[in-house]
């Protein structure tokens, strides 16, 4: 498994059922209200680095409600 996490901005007002949408989807493990320039952080498992390129599309892009994504991959977790 690969880790990830997926940076995303909400249209005003929507933070809420963004995040509600976002943890029912398969592979994410934790979705946080953060104090940033992004609202709300993903983390995300996939099988391969690949993988990204084809999960994010399927489900970041196509919530309503989600302004903006930027998609981080980890390379090692120490803890």
């Amino acid at each position: 498994m690969v880790a990830g996490f997926v940076l995303i901005n909400c249209e005003p007002g929507q933070v809420e059922n963004v995040a509600n949408k976002i943890v029912e989807i398969d592979g994410v493990s934790e979705v946080d209200s953060i104090s940033s320039s992004y609202d709300l952080p993903a983390k995300v498992y996939v099988d391969r680095d690949d993988d990204f390129l084809t999960v994010m599309p399927r489900w970041a892009h196509h919530i309503p409600g989600i302004r903006e994504t930027s998609t981080l991959m980890t390379f090692n977790a120490f803890k």
